[in-house]
Formats: C-alpha cells, sequence, structure tokens
C-alpha cells in the first residue's frame, strides 16, 4: 500500500489507505494492524478478538493487542474471558501499560458485577497516588474521550476514582462508607453527580435535614455542573423525594477515625501537597500498609 499517493493504486488501495488515515490505522500488515482493521473497518469483533490473539502471541504491540482485545470482549458481553485475559497476559505488558490495563479491569469488574474485586482495584490505584506511582510518576496524563485529548491532574483523578468508590459501596448498600469517600471527593473535586450521591447516602441512613441541606448547596450554585439539565432534573427528584420528611431525621455525631477513614485523609493531606508534585509515602500510610486487607469494604 503507497501511503498518502494514489498513483498506481488499485481502488481498493485507495480505499484501505483512506480508511487508515480515517481510523487514525497503524501502518503495515501485521495482526495487530488487521486485527484494528477488522474492529474499526469490517466492524467484524469475532475476527478482531482472533486476530489480537494473534498479536499477543507474536508479541506484536503485545500492551495495546491485550486492552483493545479485553474492551471488544467487553462488547461481545464476554466481560469474564476479557477478566482472565488481563490477569493472564499483563506480564507481557509494559510497566507503563499497566494503569491502562486496571482502568480496562475496573469496567470488566463493573460489567460483571463483582463487586468486591472492583473496591480492591480502586483502592490500590488511590494507593499508587499516594506512592507517587500514579500516571507513572509524573504530575499530570494525557487521556482521550470522544477522539479529543485533554490533561487529567491527579487531584482530578484522586476524585474520580474516589467516585468510582463510592459508588462501589452504595451497590453493596454500605451507605456509610459511601458517605465517608464522597465528602472526601467532594472536598478535593466537587461537582453535582457526587453530590446526589452523597444526598442519597444520607437519605438512606434517615439524615434528611443533611441531604437537604447538600442539595442546597448546589441549588445555589456552589458546586460545578449546576447548569447541566440533567443534574437539575435529578436534584428536582431528590428533592421531592425529601419533601415528605419535612424536618425529620438526625444529624449524626463526628465518627471515631477508622482505617478507612485514615486512608482518605491521607489521601488529602497528598492533594494538598502534591504541587510541586513529589513522590512521598506519609506517615499514615506507613501505620495503614500492615493493615491494609483489613481496611474497610
Amino acid at each position: 500500500m503507497k501511503n498518502n499517493n494514489y498513483n498506481g493504486c488499485t481502488k481498493k488501495e485507495k480505499l484501505e489507505c483512506n480508511y487508515h488515515i480515517i481510523h487514525k490505522l497503524p501502518p503495515g500488515d501485521s495482526p495487530y494492524v488487521r486485527a484494528k482493521y477488522a474492529q474499526l473497518v469490517e466492524k467484524d469483533a469475532e475476527a478482531a478478538i482472533v486476530l489480537f490473539w494473534k498479536a499477543i502471541n507474536a508479541g506484536d504491540r503485545v500492551d495495546s493487542a491485550l486492552k483493545d482485545m479485553a474492551v471488544v470482549m467487553k462488547q461481545q458481553d464476554r466481560a469474564e474471558e476479557a477478566i482472565e485475559a488481563i490477569k493472564s497476559f499483563r506480564d507481557r505488558c509494559s510497566k507503563q501499560a499497566q494503569e491502562s490495563l486496571d482502568n480496562v479491569l475496573i469496567d470488566l469488574y463493573k460489567k460483571c458485577g463483582k463487586l468486591e474485586e472492583q473496591i480492591e482495584l480502586l483502592k490500590q490505584k488511590l494507593r499508587m497516588i499516594y506512592q507517587g506511582e500514579a500516571f507513572n510518576g509524573k504530575p499530570t496524563k494525557t487521556a482521550r474521550s470522544h477522539g479529543r485529548k485533554f490533561q487529567v491532574t491527579i487531584k482530578q483523578e484522586t476524585s474520580r476514582i474516589l467516585g468510582n468508590l463510592g459508588w462501589a459501596y452504595m451497590q453493596q448498600s454500605n451507605y456509610a462508607a459511601a458517605e465517608v469517600v464522597y465528602r472526601k471527593a467532594q472536598q478535593i473535586d466537587p461537582d453535582v453527580n457526587k453530590a446526589c450521591n452523597l444526598c442519597t447516602c444520607l437519605q438512606k441512613q434517615s439524615r434528611y435535614s443533611e441531604a437537604r441541606s447538600v442539595l442546597e448547596d448546589v441549588l445555589q450554585g456552589k458546586i460545578s455542573g449546576t447548569d447541566d439539565p440533567k443534574s437539575k432534573n435529578r436534584v428536582e427528584e431528590l428533592l421531592k423525594e425529601l419533601e415528605p420528611f419535612g424536618s425529620f431525621g438526625y444529624t449524626s455525631p463526628s465518627p471515631q477515625l477508622n482505617l478507612e477513614d485514615a486512608f482518605l485523609d491521607g489521601l488529602d493531606q497528598l492533594i494538598n501537597q502534591y504541587a510541586p508534585f513529589r513522590s512521598r509515602r506519609l506517615p499514615i500510610f506507613e501505620e495503614i500498609s500492615p493493615c491494609r486487607d483489613q481496611l474497610a469494604c
């Protein structure tokens, strides 16, 4: 195939060349390139999976092949297979690819309803942040969404992970743990979605006045994302749910510090000190590390 020079090319070769440009396919005719062509151009998921396997076994762009194959498997409702594939072959991938593979695993665990595994992996990602290992030791990373590239900071990533952790706790109906996590996330990088989830956690604990107070902050525009129509609708729905209770409910006393709180408080300290970004362990985490298997679930 002749890149960008169509002289002497057949019609099929010209089309293939255009596809490579449009879909940003890598050059060449290796198993990985053919897998991406099957995935993006031919829309043949099964053929793409077979070719991704060949790429992994041939050592052809293993980092990308394993991640892409897992994503296609998830789309084909083969999430369990994708999980096993990542666990079996991630040792063939580079150190730089591990964080990205963890992100794929979290989505797969969510798809399969594996909450315990999801929670443990999210906590592991938080540990990487306080150990200075996230983003391969850099203060920011480049992320991609809908074809757009943008920079993500450690602060934003920490809040995102805490939000996901809070949601996983909610699926377990562990609203007390979810509340603690969401409060920490809101302290770091507040948004309406996490505020609404925090409101739900408080409501589930019959703490209606506190739940209403969280929503009032949203209505007063104190939190980003207030102008989003979907967010407004959700806030209105939550307010209606709280109406029958009036001012009924109770305000809980400040909880005693437990391992989960200590873990999150340590993250707050890290966020406050990450600029300029330094790789460091805080004393509070030295205290937690021997007990990490006892962290609240």
